[in-house]
């Protein structure tokens, strides 16, 4: 295996090290609702780091962007958009099923969706039933997908066990909501296939293979906070029982740890994708696809490992927690089979 698709392996790794973790400084807000706190983050997420890495990166801003035309900047911004849709639903799935049962289904679809639509799309999935490594890029796919699906069923286990019970359960919405958020998600991998022209003009103007991708999320995070922040913004002021007024309003000790805590978890939120930029840059372009495989299996792995290590599994039993580390080591064989088949 080349040590440049080892590396983008072990960048993907990491930004989904981040995504796994970036809700755990927000746990520590507190007299705030979901919504104020979701959209303080989004901001520092989604549009300030964004916006101010670019505007470091590029040699002239304004001028970069300005040379795009609207044929492939609005299909870049709508499926940003669209990936913003899945956010808001992923959350929706949670309320349904459950953590383990949404994770299971939500990340399944999205993975298999948002990796191969794009060669699909492309006409390029014959090539790869044709080819060895392509074959093998596709089992590594089938493997990943039958891990996520042990790794739900150790969360399953584990609820059971500790008599987690989810008061909104409702099967037929649940699974609805976890269709459409798998399918939306997968919004984000057709968004940086889309923005490919954006990565070029980047790469022409000197900006550094690795961070070529980093401007290109200007519109594409642009795309995922109009719907975020509009949905925050609507139930602020259409739910009697929120007040944004009433957030900004406690005491100044706790509305600047508040403001920290967010800030630090959308600013983990979006260096997944920082360190997604790396190593999509280091997988060869005709698997750029498979980007988006490694980032959403490792991110159920990291989960799971995250959670062993805040003590998450104690007192579960070891059935659950052997269930986990199997669903976990298959992951990882998932991401060794990619990447044997990138090199082949």
């Amino acid at each position: 295996m080349g040590s440049s698709i080892l590396l983008g392996i072990f960048w993907h790794f990491i930004g989904a090290t981040s995504a796994a973790c970036f809700y755990a400084p927000m746990k520590k807000v507190t007299n705030w609702s979901w919504e104020t706190m979701w959209a303080v983050a989004g901001i520092f997420s989604w549009i300030l780091l964004p916006w101010s890495i670019s505007y470091w990166l590029l040699p002239d801003f304004w001028a970069y962007y300005g040379e795009f035309s609207s044929s492939i900047l609005l299909p870049v911004f709508l499926f940003g958009a669209m990936w913003g849709i899945g956010n808001v639903g992923y959350g929706l799935t949670m309320r349904y099923l459950g953590m383990s049962m949404g994770i299971g289904v939500a990340i399944g679809i999205t993975l298999i969706i948002g990796t191969l639509m794009t060669p699909i799309l492309q006409g390029r999935f014959g090539e790869l039933l044709a080819s060895s490594g392509g074959q093998m890029t596709l089992i590594g796919v089938v493997v990943a997908v039958i891990g996520v699906a042990i790794v739900s069923y150790a969360g399953l286990l584990k609820e059971k066990v500790l008599g987690v019970t989810t008061e909104e359960f409702n099967l037929k919405k649940g699974l609805a909501l976890a269709i459409m958020c798998g399918i939306f998600s997968a919004g984000m991998s057709f968004a940086m296939s889309a923005a490919t022209p954006m990565h070029e003009a980047a790469a022409s103007l000197g900006v550094d293979p690795l961070y070529v991708a980093l401007p290109s999320y200007v519109v594409i995070m642009g795309g995922g906070a109009i719907i975020n922040l509009s949905f925050c913004i609507i139930r602020l002021k259409t739910r009697p029982e929120l007040s944004f007024k009433a957030d900004m309003s406690v005491v100044k000790s706790l509305l600047v740890s508040n403001i920290v805590f967010s800030a630090i978890g959308g600013i983990m939120w979006y260096l997944q994708f920082f360190f997604y930029a790396w190593g999509h840059a280091n997988v060869p372009a005709e698997y750029g696809f498979m980007s988006w495989m490694l980032h959403m299996s490792f991110y159920v792995l990291c989960g799971g490992i995250v959670g062993l290590v805040l003590k998450e599994w104690n007192n579960t039993g070891t059935k659950p927690t052997r269930v986990l580390v199997i669903g976990c080591l298959i992951i990882v064989l998932a991401a060794n089979i990619v990447g044997l088949g990138m090199a082949n």
